[in-house]
C-alpha cells in the first residue's frame, strides 16, 4: 500500500493509515476538504493555501483550472450549502436562497446573523421588484416579510418612502443603489458572506486582500519610503519585497548657496512648495524660487528693513504673504506682500518684545507674541483685535480649527487659547524649556526641540509623549525641526554638532545624518509639495539644498 509516495510496510501500519484516514474525512467536511479519495494529507495551513487559490482562480475566470486543483488536492471551496446559496443569489432565485438560508442556518455563530442575512436578502429582493414596477409584490415583501422581522425598524420604514418613487431613475437615485443585476446581487453577496464562517464560506477575494496586506505592512517597514503614490497589488511586483532605494531619500548635498552675509537663522518652504523664505542676522529676508526638478534654489527677491534681523518666519496659507519677526530685543513684526514686496510694521509700543508667529488658517489674521507677556491676534491691516495679557510666550501655532492657538511659555508647557472667549487649556508639560515647536498636518502630533533634551514627539490628542529622538545635540540654541517627507512620516533637525538629522516617526534612532555645515544647523525645511526636498540653514552663512542622489549636477565636458 502506497501514502504520500512512501510503502508501509505491515499490516499494523496499513490499519492505522487507514483510521487515521478515516478521522481525516470526519473532520473534512467543517475544514473545506472533500472527503473523497485525495491521496494527498494535507495540513491545514495548505489546504487553506489551496483554497486561496482555487477561490482567485475562479474569480479570474479559470474555473476548469480551480475545479481541478480542488479535485486533485481533496479540497474544495465552500459547503455545498453556501454554494448553493451562492449561486441562487446570483441568479435571484429568492425563494431557493430563503431555503439555502434554513439550512445554513446550524452553521452560524450567533443567532442575530440569520436575521440581519434575511433582511438583507429581502431588501435585495423588494428592490428588484420595484424596479420592475412590480409594486403589489414589492408590498407584499415589505408587510408580510420584512416587517415581521422586526428588525432595523428605521431601515424599513425608509424602504416604504421608496415605493413613492415615479421612475427607475428617482429609485436608484433615492437609494444609491446599482440596480437589479450582477453588480448589486454581487455586492449583496459580499454583505452575506461576512456573516459566514471562513471554513463554510470564504470571504471575498481573500488572497487579493491577504496580498494587499502584506504589501502595506513591506510599505510601512520600507525606512525611505518617500512617495504620495499609493502601493498595491497593481503598481509592484510580489516577486521581491517592496524597498524604496536609498539614494532616492533626500540625503546628498545639490546646492550650496552664500548669499546671506552673517548667521543664517530660519528658512521655511512656502505650503504650495514653489517658494523658500530664508532670514538672517544680516536683517535680510531673502525669497528664492524653487526648481523641483533639479532641486535647486534661484534668488528671487530681497526684503529689507527689518533691523533686528529675521529669526522667525510665517508663510500665509495661500503663499502669498509672509512675517518676518526678530530676535528676542525685536519689538515689531514686518508683514510683507511677496508680489508687490509692500510691508507693514506691525508693533503696539517700542517695550514689546514679539519674536513668534503663526498665521491662521484662514489666512485674514495671524498671533504674534513674546516673552515678555505680549500676546495679540492682529489682521492683514495690523489692527490689534485680540489681546491676551501675562502669557510669556517663546513659540505660536495656529490650530486647523480657526479659532485655537497653541503656544509654549516660559513655564515649560504648552498650553491652548481661544482669544475670543478668553479660554485656555493645559496640554502638555515639560522639564526643561521649550525652544520651539511644530504641529504635523493632521493636527495631531507636535514636535519639540527642548533645551539640553533634544527633540521629543508629542500625541496633542491623548497628551502625552510618544518619542524622544537619539543623536541630535541640543543645548540652549533656538533649533527649529520640521515634519517632512510626502505622508509627513519623517522628521529632520537642524544640531549643535553642525549635523542635520533624520528619523522615521516610528524610531527614535536616525535614519540619516547628513554632514556639510561648519557651525551650528538652526533650520531644517522639508518640501511640503516636493518632498524629495530639503533645506537647512546654518551659523556658517549657508543655505544647503539636500536632494536624491541623481540630481546632484555632473561636470560638463
Amino acid at each position: 500500500m502506497t501514502s504520500n509516495g512512501l510503502v508501509q510496510n505491515g499490516a499494523s501500519a496499513a490499519s492505522d493509515t487507514s483510521a487515521a484516514a478515516s478521522t481525516s474525512s470526519n473532520n473534512s467536511a467543517e475544514n473545506g476538504l472533500d472527503g473523497g479519495t485525495a491521496s494527498l494529507q494535507l495540513t491545514q495551513s495548505h489546504q487553506d493555501i489551496v483554497r486561496l487559490i482555487g477561490q482567485f482562480l475562479k474569480n479570474e475566470g479559470l474555473s476548469q483550472t480551480a475545479e481541478s486543483l480542488m479535485a486533485e488536492s481533496g479540497c474544495r471551496l465552500d459547503h455545498p450549502s453556501a454554494a448553493k446559496f451562492h449561486t441562487h443569489i446570483l441568479d435571484g432565485d429568492w425563494s431557493k436562497a430563503d431555503h439555502d438560508l434554513q439550512e445554513l442556518r446550524p452553521l452560524l455563530g450567533q443567532s442575530h446573523s440569520l436575521v440581519e442575512m434575511k433582511f438583507l436578502l429581502l431588501e435585495q429582493k423588494y428592490l428588484e421588484y420595484l424596479e420592475d414596477g412590480r409594486v403589489l409584490d414589492a408590498l407584499h415583501v415589505l408587510r408580510n416579510e420584512l416587517t415581521p422581522l422586526q428588525h432595523n425598524t428605521a431601515r424599513v420604514h425608509q424602504l416604504s418612502s421608496y415605493m413613492m418613487c415615479s421612475s427607475t431613475q428617482e429609485l436608484l437615485a433615492r437609494t444609491n443603489w446599482a440596480g437589479k443585476g450582477s453588480k448589486s446581487r454581487s455586492a449583496l453577496m459580499d454583505k452575506l458572506q461576512s456573516y459566514l464562517p471562513a471554513n463554510i464560506m470564504l470571504p471575498p477575494s481573500r488572497l487579493r486582500v491577504l496580498l494587499n496586506q502584506a504589501v502595506e505592512l513591506q510599505t510601512m517597514r520600507c525606512q525611505h519610503h518617500n512617495t504620495s503614490h499609493g502601493i498595491c497589488l497593481n503598481n509592484t511586483s510580489l516577486l521581491v519585497d517592496h524597498c524604496c532605494p536609498k539614494d532616492d531619500f533626500p540625503t546628498h548635498t545639490i546646492q550650496v548657496l552664500n548669499d546671506h552675509c552673517d548667521e543664517v537663522w530660519f528658512c521655511t518652504f512656502s505650503p504650495d512648495g514653489k517658494k523658500l523664505a530664508t532670514g538672517s542676522k544680516d536683517s535680510n529676508v531673502f525669497i528664492w524660487d524653487v526648481n523641483p526638478e533639479t532641486c535647486t534654489l534661484n534668488l528671487r527677491n530681497t526684503l529689507v528693513g527689518h533691523n533686528y534681523g529675521a529669526a522667525y518666519l510665517s508663510w500665509s496659507p495661500d503663499s502669498t504673504h509672509l512675517l518676518a519677526c526678530g530676535p528676542d530685543e525685536s519689538p515689531e513684526v514686518w508683514l510683507w506682500n511677496i508680489k508687490t514686496e509692500k510691508c507693514l510694521k506691525i508693533s503696539q509700543s517700542q517695550e514689546d518684545v514679539l519674536t513668534c508667529c503663526s498665521w491662521n488658517k484662514d489666512g485674514k489674521k495671524f498671533v504674534v507674541g513674546g516673552i515678555r507677556g505680549h500676546f495679540y491676534q492682529a489682521d492683514m491691516d495690523g489692527n490689534i483685535s485680540e489681546n491676551w495679557e501675562c502669557v510669556r510666550v517663546n513659540c505660536l501655532w495656529c490650530r486647523s480649527d480657526g479659532k485655537t492657538v497653541l503656544a509654549s511659555d516660559t513655564h515649560h508647557r504648552i498650553r491652548s487659547y481661544v482669544l475670543e472667549d478668553l479660554t485656555d487649556q493645559h496640554i502638555l508639560q515639560e522639564e526643561h524649556p521649550i525652544m520651539s515647536f511644530t504641529v504635523d498636518k493632521n493636527d495631531r502630533l507636535a514636535l519639540l526641540n527642548v533645551a539640553t533634551q533634544g527633540v521629543h514627539l508629542w500625541d496633542l490628542k491623548d497628551k502625552c509623549l510618544i518619542r524622544r529622538f537619539q543623536g541630535v545635540t541640543q543645548g540652549h540654541f533656538t533649533i527649529h525641526s520640521t515634519f517632512g517627507g510626502a505622508n509627513q512620516d519623517f522628521i529632520a533637525s537642524g544640531s549643535e554638532d553642525n549635523q542635520v538629522y533624520i528619523w522615521h516617526t516610528r524610531s527614535e534612532h536616525p535614519l540619516a545624518t547628513l554632514s556639510g555645515h561648519t557651525r551650528t544647523v538652526n533650520c531644517v525645511s522639508w518640501n511640503p509639495v516636493y518632498p524629495h526636498m530639503l533645506v537647512s540653514v546654518s551659523d556658517d552663512c549657508t543655505i544647503r539644498v539636500w536632494g536624491p542622489k541623481d540630481r546632484i549636477s555632473k561636470p560638463s565636458d
